[in-house]
């Protein structure tokens, strides 16, 4: 059997490289530590898992490693877990080890049910693939002691990895609603851009999952796999686009800007008009709780430009970015650690923006006097 090239292929295949290339960002060691990221590099490998194997049986290249036929079962059931827990940690700050564990451990447990069926010879793996992909094709001879799908999760395992999708995108919608209720915006306009986050990240995965559902419904068995996991590639394109839109690079300073900075003038009335919405924004939308919150994405939000607001932040407040940052950190630490005195330290340092206790404590005791467990006790 010729291998199949085609406009599909070469869409999907860009697809899983994009994927994997940008979940090497988002699980680095600095990033992983915010959980957004974390769960969405999951998500992205999961995905690139999915529609590698796609690639292969959809190509013909499966011929050459059939040991991957179905590799990937366990990780379409992690898709799911992966976006709705990168929903909540976005909405929530953080999720707790109990929760992640509880949603990882169905794909975990299907990993330990499907490894009957991966432990069997090349030529049974060979008939799964002809009879998913090409069912007019003759199959191999070829006798087992046993049946390695013996459970209906793993003999309907498209159904179930559907209900799976279904079942957790309701679960995120849940979470979209909830935030924008909590911060009273509407879904068609919203101003947060955790808010604006949450909407891009929910209507991406309600084209994807519907492409599955369509796909599935006029496809017999894994005919046409190939046309969602072009859908799912096209997502992966979008997240991408949007990962770069938002990256500080193309407003990094230059050479001059140094120079520029010293000889520059922002007028008084522009200064305190900036100083307004900077407050507004801090107070009200609290931005500063993301680990990763930087000051070219507070500049967008303010529509100046990165070099106008630290001059402002610098002349106005007489502090620098990551002082004013770690000013109203603090002041919402004080606060938490007073209205949650059951809540651990390490866990409040997480809420308001810092990866690790030891930073929260150094920037805590230099602004308030003391330790977070001498404020509390205090």
């Amino acid at each position: 059997m010729p291998y199949k090239i085609d406009l599909f292929a070469v869409f999907i295949l860009l697809g899983i490289v994009q994927a994997i290339f940008l979940s090497f960002f988002f699980l680095s060691k600095e990033n992983r530590k915010n959980q957004p990221n974390l769960f969405q590099g999951l998500m992205l490998l999961s995905m690139a898992a999915c529609i590698l194997e796609i690639f292969l049986m959809y190509t013909g290249y499966i011929m050459d490693c059939l040991f991957l036929v179905d590799f990937s079962e366990p990780f379409a059931f992690a898709i799911g877990p992966s976006f709705y827990l990168m929903m909540k940690s976005l909405v929530q700050g953080s999720v707790s080890r109990k929760i992640v564990w509880l949603n990882y451990t169905f794909p975990i447990l299907y990993f330990l049910l499907i490894i009957p069926f991966y432990i069997l010879p090349d030529d049974f793996k060979y008939n799964a693939w002809i009879y998913s992909y090409h069912p007019n094709l003759p199959l191999r001879e070829v006798s087992i002691d046993y049946d390695p799908r013996w459970l209906w999760v793993t003999n309907h395992h498209t159904e179930a990895s559907l209900i799976s999708l279904l079942v957790y995108f309701i679960l995120g919608m849940t979470e979209v609603v909830k935030a924008f209720r909590y911060k009273g915006e509407l879904l068609l306009r919203p101003s947060h851009p955790v808010l604006r986050k949450l909407r891009a990240s929910a209507l991406q995965m309600m084209v994807a999952t519907g492409a599955v559902f369509i796909v599935k419904f006029f496809n017999i068995d894994d005919t046409g796999d190939h046309v969602f996991a072009a859908f799912i590639s096209l997502m992966i394109y979008m997240i991408s686009f949007r990962v770069i839109s938002h990256s500080g690079f193309f407003r990094h300073t230059t050479l001059t800007e140094p120079q520029k900075y010293k000889t520059s003038s922002v007028t008084a009335n522009v200064q305190k008009e900036l100083l307004v919405k900077l407050d507004s924004i801090m107070l009200n939308q609290k931005p500063y709780l993301q680990s990763g919150f930087s000051l070219p994405e507070l500049a967008q939000q303010l529509n100046t430009t990165v070099h106008i607001l630290s001059q402002v932040i610098n002349d106005g407040l007489g502090k620098s970015f990551f002082e004013m940052v770690a000013t109203y950190r603090i002041e919402e630490a004080k606060r938490l650690l007073k209205e949650q005195p059951h809540v651990k330290v390490e866990e409040i340092a997480e809420q308001v923006g810092y990866n690790s206790k030891s930073s929260f404590n150094t920037a805590f005791k230099k602004i308030a006097g003391k330790t977070p467990s001498e404020y509390r006790a205090a």
